[in-house]
């Protein structure tokens, strides 16, 4: 390393109101959830569509589960695999578990039985919590001989509700050999069991990272981790007793985590679930509850804006909208704001960095970015130090304004991966971790993120960075979405390709040539798309991450 990189680098424009000093001592989730059923017992803690659960009735529900837990032998450092979508049973169960000394490992529903069994292999857990859809699917074949414990997305909705539609699959099902969540909390209500409560740096979640550069490693994220971003979001969203959140973002994603159900817990605020995403169901609950804060992929932001009764709903309430996971171009931020008053704040994070590394503070403007075009993720947080090193050389640091690999260093960022010494040893050097994106900081301190570092397209020699191709493709009206990937070539040896679908007025009407001559007009003659396809859908995780490698195995 050079004597230049362990300078502090940028200054950062915070807003006078952010007087942001971090905490001197951190606390773990599960004390943050003992204050508020303290603090606000009758509040709701948390709403399932309908109905309203207050943080008492939380705190009696994952009493009776945790004393159910012990009972079944699970102990302080033990593992759980939770395999549920966005229901309450989320977060009565990492109460449960937290009181016993143990660690979450939420995983994506939608994987098969192959990677859930990678998944326990390498975590090593115990026990598995699954929505009983999933059993016969995909967790029966994964689970060997560990006990697995049924629940079902109808066991909490309001005894006077209606089934919502998306809740498809019929009744309740209970099946042979497994244990029936909500028949274990009736067994155990009333008993206490003695807790084994974790501290401050023991692991709360082990969050497998969603493996679009590599296979799936577990992210260590401490409860030290979460009450740090839990703070950040708090001061630089201005975040109160009054707010609401929607919880749209997967509970088994780190943006679900923190920015839903870590900060319900650190507020004493509640968080609206309503299972799966649909976009009528959501905008429904955003004005029944009057949501006010919520942080979702630009594509959940997109479906609601394309809902034929959007007008319909009244969510003027809703100013507190946060966008990460997938990058959003100042073409659809003007979009929301002329068709429904709703200004989109940037984030930007990762598993690693337990959620937002930089985030847009409520009411500043993110500036554009003059060379790429791109809208910046905002300022650097609260407590955290960044540098940008030369890509090919992690020892050079890069000046203002270049670009080169993001590091980033302090209280939010993982102690590693779990049992991957080799992988944590590469990413993280003496704390600092190795994000692999491509970013720039400004001299002001806004932080503009280009790409990933293993997506860089090599055209005769010129570097060309997706990012730069597809936010031009966004300014085109008929671009709904674009991903862009270097193919092989034998002249260029690799050559830039445009995968785009289209809004729905455009298609059929839009063709291939149209949008290569758009691109040709406003690039430099080596980056523009010398072939565009135009798809369907273009791939992405399910927290709206763009999936390139699949792209570039067809």
């Amino acid at each position: 390393m050079n004597g230049t990189y362990d300078d502090k680098p940028w200054i950062r424009t915070y807003p006078e109101w952010l007087a942001a000093t971090p905490p001197e001592s951190y606390a773990t989730v599960l004390d943050k959830f003992k204050q508020a059923v303290e603090s606000y017992p009758q509040h709701p803690c948390m709403y399932y569509f309908e109905r309203a659960i207050s943080f008492s009735e939380t705190a009696r529900l994952a009493d009776s589960l945790s004393a159910a837990l012990a009972d079944m032998g699970f102990a302080r450092g033990d593992r759980i695999l939770f395999v549920l979508q966005n229901i309450p049973q989320v977060l009565v169960a990492s109460v449960a578990v937290w009181k016993l000394g143990g660690t979450v490992v939420p995983v994506n529903p939608m994987y098969t039985a192959k990677d859930l069994d990678h998944l326990l292999s390498d975590s090593g857990a115990r026990l598995i919590l699954c929505e009983d859809l999933l059993y016969e699917k995909t967790v029966r074949a994964a689970a060997g001989d560990r006990t697995v414990i049924t629940t079902s997305a109808h066991d909490f909705l309001g005894e006077e509700q209606p089934v919502p539609v998306q809740l498809t699959g019929g009744p309740k099902q209970v099946f042979a050999g497994t244990v029936d969540l909500m028949d274990l909390i009736r067994r155990f209500a009333g008993r206490h069991v003695e807790e084994n409560p974790p501290g401050p740096e023991d692991l709360a979640y082990l969050v497998y990272t969603s493996g679009t550069t590599g296979p799936p490693k577990g992210a260590m994220i401490s409860h030290a981790n979460i009450d740090h971003n839990c703070f950040v979001y708090a001061a630089t969203v201005r975040l109160d007793r009054s707010d609401v959140i929607w919880g749209v973002a997967p509970l088994f994603h780190i943006t679900g985590i923190v920015a839903h159900q870590a900060i319900a817990f650190h507020l004493g605020i509640p968080v609206v679930l309503h299972n799966r995403f649909d976009a009528a169901d959501a905008l429904r609950l955003i004005e029944k509850h009057r949501v006010t804060f919520s942080v979702a992929s630009i594509t959940v932001y997109i479906a609601l804006l394309n809902y034929p009764g959007l007008k319909s709903f009244n969510i003027a309430h809703f100013q507190k909208a946060y966008s990460g996971g997938a990058p959003v171009s100042p073409g659809t931020v003007r979009k929301f704001k002329e068709a429904m008053g709703l200004t989109i704040y940037n984030v930007y994070g990762l598993t690693e960095s337990a959620s937002p590394a930089t985030i847009t503070p409520l009411g500043m403007e993110g500036p554009v970015d003059k060379d790429s075009g791109a809208l910046s993720v905002g300022l650097i947080i609260p407590g955290i130090e960044a540098w940008i090193v030369d890509v090919n050389d992690r020892g050079q640091r890069m000046p203002p304004g270049h670009e080169g690999e993001l590091v980033l260093r302090g209280p939010s960022i993982v102690r590693g991966y779990w049992q991957k010494p080799e992988e944590t040893a590469s990413a993280i050097v003496d704390g600092r971790f190795h994000t692999g994106d491509v970013a720039k900081i400004d001299e002001q301190g806004w932080c503009y993120i280009v790409d990933r570092k293993k997506d860089l397209i090599n055209v005769s020699g010129f570097k060309v960075w997706p990012r730069d191709v597809e936010d031009v493709l966004y300014q085109h009206p008929a671009v709904r979405e674009a991903a862009v990937v270097g193919v092989p070539d034998s002249y260029r040896g690799e050559t830039v390709k445009a995968f785009v679908s289209l809004s729905e007025p455009f298609k059929g009407q839009t063709t291939p040539e149209e949008l290569m001559l758009f691109c040709k007009e406003r690039l430099a003659a080596y980056k523009y798309p010398r072939i565009v396809e135009i798809i369907d859908e273009v791939p992405k995780t399910v927290t709206g991450k763009l999936l390139r490698r699949e792209l570039r195995d067809r």
